[in-house]
């Protein structure tokens, strides 16, 4: 893949993102959810004050092929499951602290004010 393409396709997931903050806390304005350019040192999404009260967290956005096993690990979870229980992934490598993978929109669900 070249560069360009890579960078792209980054910045459409990061664009993504940026969208469904703003839909999820709607008096936000575009302002307040701003994404960064690609290989920007930092976060690559960045929040005003006023959305970081709203939403304290730091978004890292990752496009990328090769967390295949990650989507297998969380297809495993959601399988065979009832209707309304959600499918949680929780995964540890050496030396580092678990972490939890939840589908985006079921995320958004849980941040939303409303």
């Amino acid at each position: 893949m070249k560069q360009k393409s890579r960078k792209a396709k980054g910045r459409r997931l990061q664009n993504y993102v940026r969208d469904k903050i703003l839909k999820t806390f709607r008096h936000l304005k575009t302002k307040d959810v701003v994404c960064v350019e690609n290989y920007a040192p930092g976060p690559d999404i960045i929040l005003s004050k006023v959305a970081r009260k709203l939403c304290p967290y730091q978004w890292e956005i990752k496009n990328q092929q090769k967390m295949k096993t990650i989507y297998d690990w969380f297809k495993q979870a959601n399988k065979k499951i009832p209707k309304k229980i959600t499918g949680v992934l929780v995964m540890k490598m050496n030396t580092r602290e678990p972490l939890v993978v939840i589908d985006f929109e079921h995320f958004l669900e849980l941040i939303s004010p409303e």
